[in-house]
């Protein structure tokens, strides 16, 4: 039996803004995703986990920090992690062009949960067990 899709979830920044992660998290938790919950992370602690964790997504809560967002792609590609990124949060129109540039998924806020699914399931090939 396939196990379900894992998506690694983290904040980049410390807006203090925490409902849009958490409900992002309980979605695709809902929607037959495992979830790692890793909280507010610096670069080098979301990619150890998600080298450890062997995620098949990393979601990351931009929180205006695209420096942070870069590095982190950057160090999981060193890492050999091919996992996709989506990112969520405000995110300034020029910096949403090169995150894009990057090949990361962008919701800003006020985005769909189902439109986020939706992508997510298709970064993860289709794994998922169960509808939203």
């Amino acid at each position: 039996m396939a196990r379900s899709p894992k998506v690694l979830v983290a904040k980049t920044g410390l807006d203090g803004h925490w409902r849009g992660v958490l409900v992002v998290a309980s979605t695709l938790r809902d929607a037959g995703f495992e979830v790692i919950m890793l909280g507010m992370a610096n670069a080098d602690e979301i990619v150890a986990s998600a080298v450890q964790e062997d995620v098949d997504i990393v979601g990351l809560n931009v929180g205006g920090r695209i420096e942070v967002v870069e590095r982190i792609i950057d160090r999981l590609r060193n890492e050999g992690v091919a996992a996709p990124v989506m990112a969520g949060g405000t995110i300034a129109p020029q910096w949403q062009e090169r995150l894009q540039g990057l090949g990361v998924e962008l919701f800003p806020p006020g985005s769909a949960l189902k439109d986020i699914v939706t992508t997510a399931r298709r970064l993860a090939g289709g794994r998922e067990r169960s509808e939203l």
